[in-house]
């Protein structure tokens, strides 16, 4: 009798006939670690040979994939397992470089993203409303680039309480309350003061609003006297006929600006040298070292009666300030400190009148060559004097001309001033 089912039998066990073989125990198979073919797993099925089992005294191999052990996990000797930190079963050191790179990477774009902000709000506050195209017959440009600086006595923004804190007075329109020229080049810079009692030619000039033109009589001013006829424009052409210089920027600077500024930067330390007092200006300043504030700033840079020099002391003392002023802004503790930096900006650009085409790195490049003049890089000076004539400040016409021909070339300024 077939003991298989009806249609089972040795080769063939797919039929209905016949009984199913009984249980048998599987012999222990060893796995071998790759196929047959390099890279191929073993195809397991009729066709692959059972293998023999292991002797008795030979422990079967164990691939552990029963057991959940896997490859390459704490205790193994390799792997590629990775996560979090982990390699082989081993945690890694931080990658400090990548890291710090990062992070610099991070800061280096936060601060180009601020300092492009700040240009365009910076640029955009400031007052270019002087135009230049406007002077005639001017001089050839020279080597170099030469600031008209000029501080006026304009009181535009000032309430009447400020009025009188800062002794400016209530006096209508403004006039010039200082004047001078900053010449940068390859041989530093040179800063010099032009005394508002100066003696000079009123030249032929078109008028600023009218159009009109105005020719020459050969009439003698005072050189504040052209910015109270007609502005900015016409102090240009007065001071590029005077002297044959010509200039490339205007810069104007008010009173309530120019006290803001130096509240802003948190005050800037002087040296005064002998106490003076005038009560017309509201000065009043022991001698020795002091930080002034804005308000007593002001007070120095516009004394003139208390000196015997007169305008020629206050001019010196204008230049002494500035330059400090310049070199107290471009500390790290003003330009690196927002709370400094964006107050003494706003200060500064409120009030702040420039020429066409004055932008902000030309006014930096200003405040730099003005610092430089307070480190001993550059040369300062008032325009050179021979006499007076009539109560007004004569130049010394020989001098005067070997100054100009020794900065229109950028040569070493070697005239020595009053």
């Amino acid at each position: 009798m077939n003991e298989w089912p009806q249609g089972w039998s040795e080769n063939n066990r797919g039929g209905s006939a016949g009984e199913p073989e009984p249980a048998r125990v599987m012999r222990q198979v060893r796995r071998e670690p790759s196929g047959p073919y390099p890279g191929q797993a073993p195809q397991y099925g009729g066709s692959v040979p059972r293998q023999p089992a292991s002797p008795p005294y030979e422990p079967a191999y164990d691939s552990g994939y029963n057991t959940g052990q896997v490859y390459g996990g704490q205790g193994q000797g390799g792997g590629g397992y990775d996560d979090g930190g982990y390699t082989g079963g081993y945690r890694q050191t931080p990658d400090w470089g990548r890291r710090i790179k990062r992070t610099l990477t991070t800061v280096v774009v936060a601060l180009l993203v601020i300092s492009v902000g700040t240009y365009f709000w910076a640029d955009s506050k400031l007052r270019e409303e002087v135009d230049l195209s406007k002077v005639i017959s001017r001089p050839e440009e020279g080597d170099g680039t030469n600031y008209l600086i000029v501080g006026s006595d304009s009181r535009d923004g000032m309430s009447d309480e400020d009025k009188k804190r800062l002794h400016t007075g209530s006096a209508d329109g403004k006039r010039t309350d200082s004047m001078m020229i900053l010449h940068t080049g390859s041989n530093g810079p040179t800063l010099i003061s032009l005394p508002r009692d100066s003696d000079v030619e009123l030249p032929d000039f078109k008028g600023s609003e009218s159009g009109k033109s105005y020719p020459a009589t050969g009439r003698r001013i005072k050189l504040n006297a052209a910015y109270s006829m007609d502005g900015p424009e016409l102090l240009v052409r007065t001071v590029e006929y005077n002297t044959g210089l010509h200039i490339d920027h205007y810069v104007e600077i008010g009173f309530a600006g120019f006290a803001n500024i130096v509240d802003a930067v948190g005050g800037v330390e002087m040296d005064i040298p002998k106490a003076f007092k005038d009560k017309n200006s509201g000065a009043d300043f022991e001698a020795g070292k002091q930080t002034l504030n804005g308000e007593e700033a002001l007070a120095f840079v516009r004394t003139r009666y208390a000196f015997a020099g007169s305008d020629l002391d206050r001019t010196k003392n204008q230049q002494k300030f500035l330059s400090a002023l310049a070199n107290q802004a471009a500390t790290p503790g003003t330009v690196l400190n927002p709370f400094r930096l964006y107050p003494t900006l706003s200060a500064g650009l409120d009030t702040l009148i420039v020429s066409e085409g004055t932008g902000l790195f030309d006014l930096a490049s200003m405040f730099w060559a003005m610092k430089g003049v307070t480190g001993g890089e550059g040369t300062s000076m008032n325009m050179p004097i021979s006499g007076s004539s009539g109560g007004n400040l004569v130049w010394d016409k020989a001098k005067v001309k070997k100054l100009v021909e020794q900065l229109k070339n950028d040569e070493r300024v070697t005239v020595k001033g009053n």
